[in-house]
This record gives structure tokens, sequence and C-alpha cells, in this order.
């Protein structure tokens, strides 16, 4: 077993709006604050019955799309081309035999595996079996979308061979998958939000990498997880996965013990308890209050009450309605940003003051990393808030744990 080192995907690009937009489009949540793009559900033709909360990509009766207000104040579509370019980290598997190289964006918010035809040639693989009857589809708001057939094969990351492992091949893809550097999507959630379906319309999820990890005992029966360690790609690029071990001399480096939260996977994600936030020393308590680990959103999205607390403590932050999210001045220096922290079960973990700062909106503005959740009824804590941390995603547990990664110094430029 050896570490899956998580390379910087080289099209990707901060741009605030642009991740809070593909973090709405990923959600279908609608903001609670100002500005030019909203959320509209068209219902789609031709899918059937379907219920319930899907992560990113999963198949329901409703696509959605972003809209924008023109200048009759009527609403207009809005596009988010590069929306599959919002992934900021991918690792290379191999599938098929003889193996062929893959690079993938895993992703803890979804829990389908497919690739586009491209990457992934079937008739050169001879152990590719096709899954008679079996079909898949993603649809976003963007209106980019993929389709396509299902086979198993062999899946090999991190020094683990894994047999029979579903993989969603496309037969169709739209412009915006067919421009990314990613070659598909690992996902990395809990397979009931898994997308794969019958010819009679009938969801039929099977089951996700560490699905078949665990009952193929690819993996020790004490350590049926895997683990993330990312950091900022302004510094460093030492970001990786584990599988099947938790790398123990990062643990030791924080000097503390894991602290663990039990895991609520009944909608699919790796949702824990965040009844609390703390900005400068004050607490905030928010009784009843969930969260998410999402590796595959760029941003922290939280709660309207932390949020405003959060840049409340910044000296000139401010709320812009024309970039849809709180902005700080770049006049300020990283000592002033305030000490900010959010619960996982039972402990607060800080975010890294520099990842407050995402991306530039202008010339006189950054656009932070943390921003509000919308009515979406959870938060989404995706890579700003990751980087701060050392994940540990205990499927066989059913909980997740984490020990502090702070850097001693970032370079704050984006």
């Amino acid at each position: 077993l050896h570490k899956v080192k998580a390379v910087r995907n080289s099209k990707f690009i901060r741009h605030g709006t642009k991740a809070y937009l593909s973090a709405m489009n990923r959600y279908g949540f609608q903001p609670t604050k100002p500005g030019p793009y909203t959320y509209s559900v068209i219902r789609e033709k031709g899918i059937v019955g379907f219920s319930g909360k899907y992560a990113v990509g999963a198949l329901h009766p409703l696509w959605t799309t972003l809209v924008g207000h023109q200048s009759d104040d009527k609403p207009g579509e809005v596009p988010v081309e590069d929306e599959q370019n919002d992934m900021e980290y991918l690792c290379e598997v191999e599938i098929g035999t003889p193996p062929q190289k893959a690079l993938l964006d895993l992703d803890t918010g979804s829990a389908d595996l497919w690739v586009r035809p491209e990457i992934f040639k079937t008739d050169n693989s001879t152990s590719f079996k096709l899954l008679e009857g079996k079909s898949w589809k993603i649809q976003y708001g963007d209106g980019s979308s993929a389709s396509g057939f299902v086979g198993a094969d062999v899946l090999s990351i991190g020094g683990l061979k894994i047999k029979d492992q579903a993989i969603e091949v496309a037969k169709y893809v739209s412009a915006q998958f067919s421009q990314g550097k990613a070659g598909g999507l690992l996902g990395l959630a809990f397979k009931q939000i898994n997308t794969i379906y019958t010819g009679l319309g009938a969801r039929d999820p099977q089951p996700t990498p560490v699905d078949n990890m665990i009952t193929q005992d690819d993996i020790p029966k004490d350590a049926e997880l895997f683990t993330t360690a990312f950091y900022s790609s302004r510094d460093k690029d030492e970001s990786f996965y584990t599988f099947g071990w938790i790398d123990q001399d990062l643990v030791k480096e924080s000097g503390e013990e894991i602290s663990w939260a039990p895991i609520d996977n009944s909608e699919g994600f790796w949702m824990f308890k965040s009844e609390s936030a703390t900005v400068n020393g004050n607490k905030i308590t928010l009784s009843g209050n969930k969260a998410i680990a999402d590796t595959g959103t760029t941003l922290a999205l939280i709660s309207d009450e932390a949020c405003e607390a959060l840049y409340k403590s910044i000296k000139g932050a401010t709320y812009s309605e024309k970039y849809q999210g709180y902005i700080i001045p770049k006049s300020t220096k990283v000592e002033e940003l305030p000490d900010f922290s959010v619960a996982v079960g039972d402990k607060e973990f800080v975010i890294q003051k520099e990842n407050l700062i995402l991306a530039d909106a202008d010339t006189d503005s950054w656009y932070g990393g943390v921003q509000s959740r919308g009515q979406n009824p959870f938060d989404i804590l995706g890579d700003v808030f990751l980087k701060s941390v050392y994940a540990i995603f205990d499927q066989g547990h059913c909980r997740f744990g984490a020990v502090p990664k702070i850097e001693k110094a970032q370079n704050v430029t984006p």
C-alpha cells in the first residue's frame, strides 16, 4: 500500500464567483444573499419516479440551471462553461488489462466511477466485461452532460487491485467534459447515490471502489478507510490520498490524537454534527447543524449566521452583490485575519488564515474562501477546510476523523 499522489489540475483557475456557482450547481441550493445569480429547476423528460437527495451528477427527475437577471429583469440561463475544471486535485489510477492510466477526480461528494471514452478503451482490455442492461447519465446545471454503458474491470489504485469494479464508460460526452483535464470521476461517497440504472429506469446502485476494497479484503479489517492530505498549491505539491492505512507520522506531527465524529450516511454523504463555530474566541452555537466533508467542492460553505460573524471580524470586508460573495480588502495582512474554526463532531478545527482568501475578485479585493451555504440544509466543507486537516474517512466504522494540519506559513497571493 502506498500514497496516491494528488496532482494539481493544470486547468483549474481560482475564480471565486465561479466556484460559488459550481457549488450551487452541485447541490441545487438557492442563495440567501442578493446577487446576479439564482437557481432554477426544470423537469427533465423521460426520467421516471426517483426521489430523495442525490449528490452531484446523481440521476434524478429534475435537472437544474443557473439563471441571471438580464437588463430587462427577465431571467436568462447562465453557462458556467468551466464547471468541470473546478476540480483542484486529480489522482492517477489504472483500469483494465493491460492497465490504462487515467487522471480522475476523487470525489467524496458522489459515488460514480465514470471515464471518458478516449481515456479508457474497453476493446483494449482483455478483462472488461459488459454489464448488460445497465446505463448511466449525469447532468450538470451548466448544460454539460455525459452518459453511456457500464462494465466491470480491474481498478488499481494505491497499490490495490480491485476486481469486478463497475466502470461507467461515456458514450456521449458534451463539450465541457471533453475539454477538461480530468479523465473522469471516482466517487468516494456511499453507494446509494450511485447513478447506474436498468433499462426500465429503475435505480441499480453498484458498489463503490471502497465498498469493493472492503468486501474483497483488499484492505485490513481494522483499516477499512481512506485518508486525504491536501496542501495549498501556492506553496507545496505534496497532496495525497491513502487507502487502507493512516499516515501515523502526519498524525504524530499534529501533536494531537485523532478526533472522531459519527457519520450519518443516510443521504449518501460523509455527514456529521457541526454545532458550533468560533471567531476570535467568540463561540457561535449552531444547534442541530450538520456538515459534510466534500473533496469535490472548492469553497467552505456555512450558515449565514457563522459567515456574517466571520466577515464582521475582518476590517473592511463586505458582501458584494456583484461577485455574489464576501470580499476582503487586499490591504489586509495575514496576521489581521481572524482565528476561525468550525466543529467536526465535538471538536472545532481551525481553517488556516491564508485559506480564508481564495482568489482575486478585482484589483482591490480578494474573494473569501468561506461563503454562505444559502438555503442548503447543511454546511459543505470543501477544500478550503480540508487543507487545514488530515482527514480520515473511516467507512468500516462509519466515522470521520481529523487532526490539525496547519502550515507554519503560506504565500498569501492566490
